[in-house]
């Protein structure tokens, strides 16, 4: 039996059920192998009191520490995130607040690798725990624990350390590996672990029926993104304004919604495009089946789920060369990869319009990427590192 200490900072909980949705995929994929015993630790970092009881740090506060989630053994410890440091003592002070609990978990679960599933904090903290209970660390890199907290002249060290201390790397995508041996790790170092979908949740379902429940006639585009800049909803609001008639239905939020919806009603398009807030994963499916192009003009990413999700469910994608982009986009069917430019996404959703195609043709893009493959990947991963860690040590 396999005992597995999952660690990650980007993990749903009861206030955010939305937020790392896809690392609870991979954990729940993974605890569900029955070669495998799983624990989670999902920190929460929190400014120092009072800050760290008031406004959105309020609800964190309010989470129980200790509780069941899906089945799974959960802690949500708390660490002290310091205002205004860039993250400089995020790992630190995760670390610290670390070693006691996992000391303890330890006692009646003596766990044999420590699975990262984001890069930072965690990654510098796994490894640090790692070597203090003698156990072999992954470490997986999703998009922007790398993009941003692998260049930020605060963190940068802290994540390159990481990476070379390892005992073995994940990437979310071909891309992501590529930009992590851009910080001067070696590839053959470095292994590709896609993300997976649910492919009985997210399929094609009658258009039409999914359109008139949302009370659309008519060409309908769906964007999936938190409301951040990086996502650039704006590009798309824009895209969407030079196609006459073509609804857009924009799921997320975030800080960017007031200066978007200020964009919509600029553009006289309030009939047209609306912000939908955020929307529970569970009720993605349907609005995704109901879309006719999925369209996120992201400046970065790894391997965005929505882009999985959204090609499952029979619906063409249009996006922008970020990432794994084109490990998704492999066929014509699957959608376009635009330039990030509001005209060139106009005229590629313009082309999906005008030539839709067949919905289980722009499925069969998401076959490879099931939460059964990345269950098998993701253990064989695992069960190697610890085979490597006994071999070496006998």
């Amino acid at each position: 039996m396999l005992r597995v200490l999952t660690l990650s900072s980007l993990f749903p909980d009861a206030s955010r059920p939305n937020f790392g949705v896809f690392v609870e995929g991979q954990m729940l994929g993974l605890a569900a192998h029955p070669d495998v015993a799983l624990k989670l630790v999902a920190p929460l970092g929190l400014p120092p009191w009072p800050l760290g009881h008031r406004g959105r740090y309020a609800q964190l506060s309010a989470l129980p520490q200790h509780e069941d989630w899906k089945g799974v053994e959960t802690w949500r410890p708390r660490f002290l995130n310091l205002p205004g440091t860039g993250g400089r003592f995020h790992a630190a002070m995760l670390t610290r607040a670390l070693v006691p609990l996992l000391s303890r978990i330890r006692r009646d679960f003596p766990f044999d690798v420590i699975d990262a599933s984001f890069f930072f904090p965690d990654g510098p903290a796994a490894v640090a725990l790692g070597r203090r209970f003698g156990v072999p660390v992954s470490i997986k890199a999703r998009g922007a624990d790398i993009h941003h907290w692998g260049r930020a002249p605060a963190t940068a060290a802290q994540v390159i350390a990481a990476a070379q201390a390892a005992d073995g790397l994940l990437a979310v995508s071909q891309a992501m590996k590529a930009d992590i041996a851009a910080l001067g790790i070696a590839p053959d170092r470095i292994r590709v672990h896609h993300t997976g979908v649910d492919l009985t949740r997210f399929a094609p379902r009658d258009q039409g029926t999914a359109k008139a429940a949302l009370g659309i006639d008519g060409p309908l585009i769906v964007s999936i993104g938190a409301l951040i800049p990086r996502k650039g909803h704006d590009m798309v609001i824009d895209a969407v304004s030079a196609l006459p008639g073509v609804q857009l239905r924009i799921a997320g939020e975030g800080p960017e919604r007031p200066r978007l919806a200020a964009q919509i009603a600029r553009l006289g398009l309030e009939d047209r495009v609306r912000l939908l807030g955020s929307v529970a994963h569970g009720d993605l499916p349907p609005l995704l089946a109901a879309a006719d192009v999925m369209a996120l003009a992201s400046s970065s990413e790894g391997l965005a789920n929505a882009w999985i999700e959204a090609v499952a469910s029979g619906t063409p994608i249009v996006i922008p060369a970020a990432g794994g982009a084109a490990e998704v986009v492999t066929s014509p069917a699957a959608g376009r990869i635009a330039g990030r430019t509001a005209p060139a996404f106009a005229a590629a959703i313009g082309e999906l319009l005008a030539a839709p195609p067949a919905r289980d043709a722009v499925r069969a893009a998401a076959a490879g990427f099931t939460w059964e493959a990345n269950t098998a990947a993701l253990y064989d991963h695992l069960s190697g590192l610890v085979a490597s860690r006994a071999q070496s040590s006998g």
